[in-house]
This record gives C-alpha cells, structure tokens and sequence, in this order.
C-alpha cells in the first residue's frame, strides 16, 4: 500500500456526486455563481461565523485556490440536484502524515438548509476522507457561539473533544473559543450507517 503522502487523493479535489448534492473542485470562475448564492450577503452578517460577504467572494476563493496550492487545503463548490451553486466547503488542515483533516468552512444558500442536501454532502466527504484518503481521524471547528453549528456537527455522530480558548479571531475581531469535534476511523462505519438513515428520511 502507498504511504498517505504519496496518495493522489491528498494532492487533487475531487468530484462528490450524490442523488441530492454535486460537490467539484473550487475554481476562480465559480465566483460570480457564489456571489448570486449569497444574495443579500444575510449570511455573513452573522458576527461569529466566516461566510464570506459578496463583496468579498473573489478574495475568499483566491484564498481557497492558494491553500490548495500550498496543499492545507482541498476546497469544492457545491451545487443542488438541479446543477445550481448553493455554497463552498472544503478539507482543510490536511496532514497526511497522521493521516487526519478537517472539514469546515461550509455555507449554503438558504433554501438548502436543513435539507437533504447538506447531509448527503457531509456522507459523500466523509466517506471519501476515511475510504479514499485512509483518514483516522475527520475534525469539526465551530465558534462556541455558534449554537446551530454545534448541534449540526453533533447530529452528525461526531464527539466533542473540547474547547480552545481564545483559538483564534472572529471575522470581527474578537478572540473566538473554538469548540472541536471529530470522528475516528473505528467510530466511521457507525456514523455512515446514521448518517445514511438520516438521508433517506429526506427522500
């Protein structure tokens, strides 16, 4: 068996399709699609998360495209069962060494949340992370403030390891505790199994 850091999957974004959700790799032209999904920028205005606001949509992918450049990162776009973009996510923190990564910087479009959707694409990234990239462990970072991230994560079988204070800075500023969530190789058929139940109670 290849080492992790010799894997492709470690160095290339690749395409998630599901019955409810596409995932691709990010690119610079998918920035006016995500700057239509973001609307009225409602979404950013929340003070404790990093959605990014309309404005601001180049600079967010120009950032994402550069962490995948220096391999921290593998960032995709999402699009809905109908081919529409709806909102980015991306692997993050990737260390194949362990091997472990997180997933975070997700938003949706309105209409999208608390759908089908979003369950689908965590199932799809996770099963990739832990049976193509051989991950032993998937991370979760959230703002403690953010209660519906929180209890999202959570649904989704992933254990609270802790909080870190002060971790690191909101969009505005203040100093963010992050609390941090993650799910292990042994605990992943499991999850799989829930996280399949829950999406075929959406359909």
């Amino acid at each position: 068996m290849n080492a992790p850091s010799a894997n492709t999957a470690w160095r290339q974004v690749p395409e998630l399709r599901g019955r409810h959700v596409v995932l691709e790799p990010l690119q610079a032209a998918h920035a006016p699609a995500l700057r239509q999904a973001l609307g009225d920028g409602e979404l950013s205005r929340c003070w404790y998360t990093n959605v990014p606001a309309p404005d601001a949509v180049e600079q967010h992918v120009a950032a994402a495209l550069e962490a995948q450049a220096q391999g921290t990162a593998l960032p995709f776009v999402v699009r809905d069962a109908a081919g529409a973009v709806v909102g980015s996510t991306r692997f993050y923190a990737l260390d194949a060494g362990v091997p472990r990564l997180n997933i975070g910087y997700t938003w949706y479009q309105r209409r999208v949340q608390r759908t089908g959707l979003n369950t689908e694409a965590k199932l799809l990234l996770l099963r990739h992370a832990f049976e193509a990239m051989g991950c032993i462990a998937v991370g979760f970072e959230t703002s403690w403030f953010n209660h519906a991230s929180r209890t999202a994560i959570a649904r989704l079988g992933a254990k609270q390891d802790g909080v870190l204070r002060n971790h690191k800075r909101h969009a505005d500023g203040t100093p963010r505790d992050t609390v941090v969530f993650s799910i292990i190789d042994s605990e992943w058929p499991a999850v799989r199994s829930h996280l399949q139940h829950l999406l075929d109670s959406h359909s």
